[in-house]
C-alpha cells in the first residue's frame, strides 16, 4: 500500500518543490515524446501531467485516492498483464510500503520490450544529508525511505529490466527559500559534470526485455530463390511452343 500523495503534492507548491518539479516536468516532456505504443500509465502525482508530451494515444493517471483518472492501488495494478507500452513511476517508491511489489506490478502490465522510467531522491546527496537530520515522522519528502540507485538498479535487473539510460539534476542545497536556490544556481549547470552522482533527484530509463524472444521477418533470401526457381520454367514452355512451330512446318 503507498501513502497518500496530497501531502507531498503540497510539498511540490513550496518554493523547493517548484524547483524540483520544473526540472522533472522538462525531463519528462523530453524522453516521453521519443517513446510510442498504444497505452501509457503514470503512477502517482495525479495533478501533475507529466504525459502530456507523449505521443501514445491512451495515457492514464492512476492514484491511490481522488485526482486520478484510475483510483487503484499502485501495488496491484487493475490491468491486464502484458498490456501497457509505458509506465512514468515519479516518486511513488520513496512512499511505497512495498516498493519492490510495485515494480513486479510493473513488470507484469509491461509488453515485452516496454518501457518504464523513474524518478527519485538521492539518498547520496546534499538531500539525502539533510534527510539524516529530520525525524521519521517529518514533513515530505523527508519522510520518505531514499532508495539508493545501485538498489534500486539491481531490483530492476532482477525483474528483467535492462537500464538504458538516466541522469540527474537539483545539485543545489535543498534551501527553502527561492533566494537561496537562486544563488545557487549556478551548481545545476556545473552538476553533470564536477559531481554527476551527486544531484538529488534522479532518473532511470529500463526496458523489459524478454529472453528468447527475437523479431520475426519475412525471409526474403527464400523468396529470392523461389523467383529465380520460377525462371527455368518460363523459359521450358517458350521451347514447347517453339517445338510445336517447328513440327507444324515440318508436316
Amino acid at each position: 500500500m503507498v501513502e497518500m500523495n496530497g501531502s507531498l503534492q503540497q510539498w511540490l507548491v513550496t518554493p523547493l518543490g517548484q524547483h524540483v518539479l520544473a526540472r522533472e516536468q522538462d525531463y519528462f516532456d523530453r524522453v516521453v515524446a521519443n517513446i510510442f505504443g498504444f497505452n501509457a500509465l503514470q503512477l502517482g502525482l495525479p495533478e501533475q501531467n507529466l504525459l502530456r508530451n507523449c505521443r501514445i494515444p491512451k495515457c492514464y493517471t492512476v492514484a491511490g485516492d481522488t485526482g486520478g483518472k484510475v483510483i487503484a492501488d499502485v501495488a496491484s495494478l487493475p490491468f491486464a498483464s502484458q498490456s501497457i507500452d509505458l509506465v512514468v513511476i515519479p516518486h511513488v517508491l520513496e512512499f511505497a510500503s512495498h516498493p519492490h511489489q510495485v515494480l513486479r506490478e510493473v513488470a507484469r502490465v509491461l509488453m515485452p520490450e516496454g518501457r518504464v522510467i523513474l524518478s527519485g531522491f538521492n539518498p547520496w546527496s546534499l538531500w539525502g544529508a539533510r534527510r539524516k537530520f529530520k525525524h521519521a515522522d517529518a514533513e515530505y519528502p523527508w519522510c520518505g525511505q531514499f532508495i539508493n540507485l545501485p538498489r534500486l538498479k539491481d531490483w530492476l535487473s532482477l525483474l528483467g529490466f535492462e537500464t538504458e539510460a538516466g541522469r540527474m539534476c537539483c545539485y543545489a542545497p535543498p534551501f527553502s527559500r527561492e533566494q537561496w536556490l537562486q544563488r545557487f544556481a549556478f551548481m545545476e549547470a556545473a552538476g553533470d559534470r564536477w559531481w554527476a552522482m551527486g544531484g538529488g533527484v534522479y532518473f532511470i530509463q529500463a526496458i523489459k526485455r524478454v529472453q528468447g524472444m527475437r523479431l520475426i521477418t519475412p525471409n526474403w533470401r527464400e523468396s529470392a530463390s523461389k523467383v529465380t526457381a520460377m525462371a527455368p520454367a518460363a523459359r521450358n514452355v517458350v521451347n514447347l511452343n517453339q517445338y510445336r512451330k517447328l513440327k507444324h512446318t515440318d508436316d
